[in-house]
């Protein structure tokens, strides 16, 4: 007997019941542009330059 195997995106749809296939924002002609992993991680890094910490001097 061969051992079954899954894409991440049917484990994903097994577990949640959703079929998600990425995101995107849209520019003022109505065209797709995706979201990238860059492109939160460039959004999280400029959020936390604007938070204060309790403790953090500066």
């Amino acid at each position: 007997m061969q051992a079954m195997t899954y894409t991440q995106e049917e484990l994903m749809m097994t577990m949640t019941g959703n079929e998600f296939h990425g995101a995107a924002l849209l520019d003022e002609d109505g065209h797709e542009i995706p979201i990238t992993e860059e492109m939160i991680v460039h959004a999280c890094d400029e959020l936390m330059k604007q938070c204060h910490f309790p403790g953090q001097h500066g």
